[in-house]
């Protein structure tokens, strides 16, 4: 099961990410744009993710995925490391999120970053 130190290690192998202490917790930003957070006990990470595909995630396993109250008018999905069934899936979430806030030259740069392996 994935944990906090997983989280730093994946997030910052990707392209441009630096990580950032904001709000007196880590956050992980490409180019500048923040893309994640390991909030309060680090036991979750917050992460992009577009308010229709949020609310059907959280609706559809809500032990994996839930909307934190002051992130609800946000396109943001907290996601319980111990509900992810292992470092791919985390990878997965984490690299969905960075393309999400990553700049065009990034997006050209790494077309496929994060994508599955095509067969």
């Amino acid at each position: 099961m994935p944990d906090a130190e997983d989280v730093r290690r994946i997030a910052l192998s990707l392209p441009d990410t630096t990580e950032k202490i904001a709000w007196s917790m880590p956050t992980f930003r490409v180019a500048g744009k923040m893309f994640a957070t390991l909030p309060e006990d680090e036991t979750s990470i917050a992460v992009r993710c577009p308010k229709e595909e949020r609310d059907e995630l959280a609706l559809a396993e809500p032990g994996k995925f839930w909307i934190a109250d002051h992130e609800a008018q946000f396109a943001w999905v907290r996601v319980r490391l111990t509900a992810l069934e292992d470092e791919d899936e985390l990878r997965d979430v984490l690299a969905d999120s960075w393309r999400q806030a990553a700049p065009a030259r990034l997006l050209e740069a790494y077309p496929r970053l994060g994508l599955p392996p095509q067969g």
